[in-house]
């Protein structure tokens, strides 16, 4: 299995992301830090003196990260991107109280969802577009919050497109020319995560299916003190950054049915990807039956983690004969949703 290798990424910089996300995030009813879990076993497998997962497992009433990108991109995009605008979950309902505002977007699971959830809390419509590969019961999650759901006869990309041709105001959290802003603030949102985690470790292992999750891990980490390894785990079957990181530029490719539906992505998000070619240091593509392993072994040791999440254990067992971490060092696994996200 080939390890996209690039260590010099590690000593990149850049600005750090804002505090506002996190503030926002901390005001919100029902926050809490998520759990980060020592998982000694799995520490001594990979020959490390520590691995910790980052439970996302329960986040904001939900069973997955997403909401906090979704959350802070939709305040965003609600006041404009007013500095001044209000900041708190009344503060928002208010603002937006009788004014017929619907929210669209596109997704394969946990970003839909969080989008109907978080327009549900501020008593306003959603409409959310999946693709063909998405199942069922991720579609029922998502009408649960009130949402009207779109099946679309195609790819991810193609839900996408038909998401910004609908009514409505375009949530969604990949970047095409001409739609950037609400995507870096979903990625802003995702930093509060990040912020949480107070240990510095030496290796950092993230999901990927656009990039815009993977962004935020170089965002911080590479704006944080210490150099920390980075690396990036996407399906076998819908590898879109690692063979735009081969490519050198962004390609987009044809995707194939995995387990790993939320990651199933064809092409990377246009912002996310300069961040990534110049921030991250490692990449792989797993399969989807060394994927469901990880979710089994997970299981086992009492972390509810689903596909995408257990992607990176994954990601790391296929990776660890090549990276340079030491026997003393840590690594931090980011499972981030539940087994049945």
């Amino acid at each position: 299995m080939t390890v996209y290798r690039r260590p010099e990424a590690r000593h990149w910089r850049c600005p750090p992301a804002p505090t506002r996300p996190w503030d926002f995030h901390r005001g919100l009813p029902g926050y809490t830090p998520t759990p980060l879990i020592d998982m000694p076993k799995l520490a001594a497998e990979l020959g490390v003196a520590r691995v910790l997962v980052k439970d996302e497992s329960a986040r904001l009433g939900l069973p997955a990260f997403k909401v906090l990108g979704a959350s802070w991109g939709i305040r965003q995009a609600l006041v404009d991107f007013d500095p001044d605008g209000p900041d708190t979950l009344d503060g928002l309902r208010a603002h937006v109280a009788g004014r017929g505002i619907r929210l669209v977007t596109a997704t394969d699971g946990n970003h839909g969802r969080a989008v109907a959830h978080f327009a549900r809390l501020l008593g306003i419509s959603a409409k959310v577009f999946v693709p063909a590969a998405v199942g069922q019961p991720a579609v029922d999650a998502i009408a649960a919050e009130g949402a009207e759901v779109v099946r679309v006869d195609g790819s991810y990309d193609e839900a996408c497109r038909a998401a910004a041709a609908a009514d409505g105001i375009l949530v969604q959290d990949t970047a095409w020319d001409g739609y950037e802003d609400i995507p870096a603030a979903i990625v802003d949102g995702y930093s509060t995560l990040f912020r949480e985690i107070t240990v510095i470790p030496s290796l950092v292992v993230v999901p990927m299916g656009v990039g815009s999750f993977a962004q935020a891990a170089v965002r911080h980490y590479r704006s944080t003190p210490g150099v920390v390894s980075l690396l990036g785990v996407e399906p076998a079957k819908a590898s879109c950054v690692l063979s735009s990181l081969d490519a050198g530029r962004l390609v987009s490719i044809d995707t194939a049915s995995t387990v790993m539906a939320g990651l199933n992505c064809g092409t990377p998000s246009s912002t996310a990807f300069p961040d990534l070619l110049a921030g991250l240091d490692s990449a792989v593509a797993v399969r989807d039956e060394d994927t469901e392993q990880a979710v089994t072994d997970l299981q086992a040791l009492g972390v509810n983690s689903g596909p995408c999440g257990a992607a990176t254990l994954a990601g790391v067992r296929a990776a660890r004969p090549v990276l340079d971490i030491p026997s003393d060092g840590s690594i931090v696994l980011i499972s981030t949703e539940g087994r049945h996200a």
